[in-house]
């Protein structure tokens, strides 16, 4: 049997991405987030997920989206980023898919040696084009340390 990739769609703008579903823990609606003082301007802030304090941000504005429109669709995905829970707030998310190994192209084939070093990938889902992406990439190693000190800080208040 082939490999097969299961990953969980969400939608930023017009494309679609894709992250491996086992690094994400569940899709929430987007509660009340509290903002964090002196954070990068994509971090929204801090949730309080059924007792854990989870950072967010927005992967809309990370990803340089220029018309960010709160809906009724927006959704975060609580993800697991570099070994930390993080909230991923994105348009919207709600499939699950599964693409054959052979219908993966490598990013390093599609964009060749580019800034964009998070997208691993490309996968045609019945004519449709998901861009895979790496989450432990999306943020550089400091702003994570400072995503993860926030909460710490919060919850000892």
């Amino acid at each position: 049997m082939a490999k097969e990739h299961h990953i969980v769609g969400f939608r930023i703008g017009r494309e679609t991405f894709g992250v491996p579903i086992s690094l994400v823990h569940e899709i929430v609606r987007v509660p009340e987030i509290t903002s964090v003082p002196d954070s990068p301007g994509y971090v929204e802030g801090v949730i309080n997920l059924r007792g854990k304090i989870v950072s967010v941000l927005d992967l809309r504005k990370r990803f340089g989206e220029k018309e960010i429109v709160a809906t009724k669709k927006n959704r975060i995905l609580v993800s697991e980023v570099n070994g930390k829970m993080v909230g991923l707030i994105v348009d919207s998310a709600s499939e699950v898919l599964r693409i054959p190994d052979s219908d993966v192209h490598p990013a390093l084939s599609v964009f060749g040696d580019s800034e964009v070093n998070y997208v691993t990938g490309v996968g045609k889902v019945q004519g449709r084009l998901i861009i895979l992406v790496d989450l432990n990439k999306v943020m550089n190693k400091g702003e994570l340390r400072r995503l993860s000190e926030t909460p710490a800080a919060l919850s000892a208040l």
